[in-house]
């Protein structure tokens, strides 16, 4: 589904953005020691040099909010509503946002997103649709501990996936607001391409993920990009998934975006699930790579298959 908010009395500004990563770093070398694989072959396949591990989805949560918060210099008594965005919760009820809520000291309704890698863009376009309806400051996280549903026996996914959050504050403001166009889906019958029972570790099939999350991507950023009423020439910052350098490499090519343009942290945080967009978007802007009035397009796969794109204008 996507949505055009152009047209719309009110909306959304971001006003605060905040991160949170384990202190502990693997490094290839280290996966090297003890699995059948090299710095070389990950490096050259994935991208990714090292990755934060430890904490919980709920700790991590908490810290990467209490950054946003300070940042919008907003207290927690103003904030009117928190989404957590994850696929690993703490405990299968209650919602890991519940904890974060207590955590932090906030008054107001908490709930969990889960649509896996894609869940931080669901979860600030859930954010923003709640924001029109009423809840003027909404503050929104991605986190994920992925490093306790990863068999670290398993060379094909031990080396990818990594543990940390990311948050941003949404406030409410007069006219259109930042947020263009979004395009959210999910296709039910590729689950099996990437999923993890309850207890278990994370089974995936990387060259079909590979495949079709190329084209999703593709796919739901020009959605999300037509509904805002602009085209891949005005993007000024992609903002993707952290999954893997060959398939953010593809997907700018057939966008047509140079790599330059593209967020990339996922050579130091490996896979981070529903934190990796906030944790790319929040490096971008702390290194000024955004300016007010930038496009910036977030756009994100997962298990689902999900797929989700939002388009911001920054700064407005």
């Amino acid at each position: 589904m996507s949505g055009p908010l152009g047209r719309l009395s009110t909306g959304v500004a971001v006003t605060g953005w905040g991160v949170a990563l384990p202190d502990t770093a693997v490094t290839n070398a280290e996966l090297e020691a003890r699995l059948d694989t090299s710095d070389r072959w990950i490096t050259e396949r994935t991208g990714i040099r090292e990755r934060r591990i430890g904490g919980t989805t709920g700790q991590l949560a908490a810290a990467a909010a209490r950054q946003a918060l300070t940042a919008a210099d907003a207290t927690p008594a103003s904030v009117d509503l928190l989404v957590v965005a994850t696929s690993t919760p703490d405990q299968q009820l209650p919602a890991t946002a519940s904890t974060v809520q207590h955590t932090l000291g906030l008054r107001c309704g908490a709930f969990d997103v889960n649509a896996a890698c894609s869940g931080f863009v669901y979860a600030l376009v859930a954010g923003t649709g709640m924001s029109m309806a009423g809840a003027r400051r909404v503050l929104v996280v991605g986190a994920d501990v992925m490093s306790r549903v990863t068999d670290q026996d398993d060379r094909s996914t031990a080396v990818l996936f990594g543990d940390g959050a990311g948050a941003v504050v949404l406030d409410a403001v007069e006219g259109p607001g930042q947020l263009l166009g979004w395009d959210l889906g999910s296709d039910g019958s590729l689950r099996h391409l990437l999923q993890a029972d309850i207890g278990g570790y994370v089974q995936m099939e990387g060259k079909e993920v590979f495949r079709r999350a190329v084209r999703v991507m593709v796919e739901s950023s020009e959605m999300a990009l037509q509904r805002a009423g602009l085209t891949i020439d005005d993007v000024d910052l992609l903002v993707p998934h952290q999954a893997n350098t060959r398939i953010i490499t593809a997907a700018c090519e057939r966008l047509g975006i140079p790599m330059e343009r593209a967020a990339m942290v996922l050579h130091r945080t490996g896979n981070t699930s529903a934190a990796s967009i906030p944790l790319a978007l929040g490096d971008a802007v702390d290194a000024g790579r955004v300016a007010k009035g930038d496009i910036v397009l977030l756009v994100g796969f997962g298990a689902g298959m999900t797929w989700a794109s939002a388009v911001l204008r920054w700064g407005q």
